[in-house]
């Protein structure tokens, strides 16, 4: 038997807020509910279920998968958990497509939950747990300085300044003004207010970065004869790609993303796109700082290197423009709750597709768009191709 094609036929999603009151369970079920809604499915009809979440500490329950599988909706379905770090949301969209596309189920969820918020002082205290325990965890790294380094290395090989990636954090948070679900959309924000926001880890600065957030998003995946008799409207994955590089800083290099372009390279020919930026109409690459959209763009191999600001200062990222990016106002505007947050962009990419997205529906007709993530030890980078 051959590979079969996948559908998306059905997404949902929890607001994405600061301190949920909800259990990582109970934000599960409300976006795995939302999804089978949207597609008139029940859970019965369910024959698979993948999770995707972050660190246990975030939970602060070990093998938090089993914890939180009844709320996913697995009890007494074959399930699994993917964990890829900030790659996750979008990996676990890839192991759901091939659960189906192997003919092994006809429908699968797939549920990605993050909570962040119960890690106290700080999220970073978990993310430390993540470095290597001999040559990096003396040093007591945290996510802010590791993207300081990796921030001025891109600036320095293209030149750029502040000004040229803080109008990404302007784009995604005005667009996010526009989402039922955001954190932090603001129809208003200024380049300046950006540029006068507290300094973290210079060149990182508070509005430069996406915001600790707790939500979840889920999708319905199904096989061509079950999605063609539930939707009229199904979106296909056409492609899927993921590709890990060192774990080590020193052996890497910081200021191109040669991960995100393997990976994009694999769900590109998967998809049988040979020339990106003609055949793909949106793009929802993964923003947690500002400076990682443009990276990423590059690697997408959307914009040639070093050249994503630029077309981003001539508005061909907009909403309106030629090809837009993170319509949805991405990680920056949406919130970014880790393995959610990929997720998120494919969903996006569903309700883009169908036309469905409401106030921030991009123009004209979109007919591909791709989504992708990125995180672990900051070297995995997944994509997902979508079409009509």
């Amino acid at each position: 038997m051959g590979m079969r094609r996948v559908a998306v036929v059905g997404a949902g999603m929890t607001k994405f807020v600061r301190r949920a009151l909800e259990t990582g369970r109970e934000l599960a079920f409300e976006a795995a509910s939302k999804a089978l809604e949207s597609c008139e499915l029940t859970l019965d009809q369910v024959e698979a279920v993948v999770m995707g979440t972050g660190p246990d500490a975030f939970d602060g329950v070990h093998m938090k998968a089993e914890w939180l599988s009844d709320g996913a909706g697995a009890w007494g379905k074959p399930y699994m958990r993917g964990y890829v770090g900030g790659g996750t949301g979008v990996f676990a969209p890839a192991q759901g497509w091939y659960h189906v596309a192997s003919g092994l189920f006809d429908i699968c969820l797939v549920v990605c939950e993050e909570k962040m918020s119960p890690v106290q002082p700080h999220p970073q205290g978990a993310f430390l747990t993540i470095f290597d325990n001999f040559t990096e965890r003396a040093l007591g790294p945290n996510l802010l300085w590791i993207f300081a380094l990796e921030m001025n290395a891109y600036m320095q090989r293209y030149g750029l300044k502040k000004e040229d990636i803080a109008q990404v954090a302007v784009k995604n948070k005005r667009n996010a003004a526009d989402h039922p679900a955001s954190l932090l959309g603001d129809r208003n924000i200024t380049l300046k207010q950006v540029l006068d926001s507290e300094v973290l880890a210079w060149p990182v600065q508070r509005l430069d970065v996406s915001p600790v957030t707790d939500g979840a998003v889920a999708l319905v995946l199904a096989s061509e004869a079950v999605a063609r008799r539930i939707t009229s409207k199904p979106v296909w994955i056409e492609g899927v790609g993921w590709n890990l590089d060192t774990a080590y800083w020193t052996d890497r290099d910081l200021a191109y993303p040669t991960y995100v372009e393997e990976a994009a390279r694999m769900a590109y020919r998967m998809a049988g796109i040979t020339e990106p930026h003609k055949q793909i109409q949106i793009a929802e690459p993964y923003d947690p700082f500002d400076y990682k959209e443009l990276h990423h763009l590059e690697g997408l191999m959307l914009f040639p290197k070093g050249k994503a600001a630029e077309a981003t200062a001539a508005g061909i990222t907009q909403r309106t423009g030629n090809l837009p990016v993170c319509p949805s106002g991405g990680l920056l505007g949406v919130g970014n709750p880790i393995a959610a947050a990929g997720t998120m962009k494919v969903a996006e990419l569903f309700w883009q597709l169908r036309g469905e997205a409401g106030a921030r529906q991009v123009p004209g007709d979109p007919r591909r768009g791709v989504a992708q993530a990125w995180g672990d030890l900051m070297q995995v980078g997944t994509v997902v191709v979508m079409g009509r």
